[in-house]
């Protein structure tokens, strides 16, 4: 394995990774990590209010969050995103990768016949992008933390059409690089985080001592 390949594979310290369904709790429970550590705090939204729906949801987003919070909106440059806000904050909070992913699929104004099925041209431009993101963590000083919040799509029904499909296996290639790099990764069902690391870790080591 060669030098390139290992760090682009090495847990990265400053991150965490957030995923859950739909109203899983997964964002309260990122603001509430960030509250919780008493240190200055800027949140990244990649939420743009393209109708009446988002404007609404983005305000009472807003309202939820500390007034004495930095807050950066960026739909598309994460790297730079987290480089701006880190030279500001300590803990940085970026809510969220489902919509980020929807809006670089709109800048390129892909037909939904080049997202679905997924191409390796497409799959490779976006991962791109989340090495991009990933590499921006590594930089951050030790004492500072990232927390990634995303959206878990592919439990529920087979989306009907070929573009949701597209998206959702784009989405699961993100989260699981995400997941695999972070050096906490948090899974919320019903309100409630089960801690993955802990369990892969656990796991392993049941393993090993099954085979001892």
């Amino acid at each position: 394995m060669n030098r390139e390949h290992t760090e682009a594979e090495a847990i990265i310290a400053q991150l965490t990774f957030i995923l859950g369904g739909a109203r899983s709790g997964k964002s309260r429970f990122a603001l509430r990590l960030a509250a919780t550590s008493k240190r200055s705090v800027a949140f990244i939204a990649t939420a743009t209010a393209s109708d009446q729906e988002m404007v609404e949801r983005i305000r009472r987003h807003r309202a939820e969050r500390p007034g004495d919070w930095y807050t950066f909106e960026e739909p598309l440059r994460l790297g730079w995103a987290i480089q701006q806000a880190a030279s500001v904050a300590d803990v940085l909070l970026l809510d969220c990768l489902t919509l980020w992913l929807s809006n670089l699929l709109l800048s390129q104004g892909r037909a939904e016949s080049e997202i679905a099925p997924v191409s390796p041209e497409l799959e490779a431009h976006v991962l791109g992008e989340v090495e991009r993101l990933l590499q921006a963590a590594r930089a951050l000083r030790l004492d500072q933390q990232l927390i990634v919040v995303s959206n878990e799509v592919g439990l529920g029904i087979v989306p009907f059409s070929p573009l949701g499909r597209g998206y959702r296996d784009l989405l699961g290639l993100v989260n699981q690089r995400l997941a695999r790099a972070a050096a906490r990764a948090y899974f919320l069902i019903a309100g409630l985080p089960l801690d993955l690391k802990r369990w892969q870790a656990e796991g392993l080591e049941a393993r090993l001592d099954d085979d001892l």
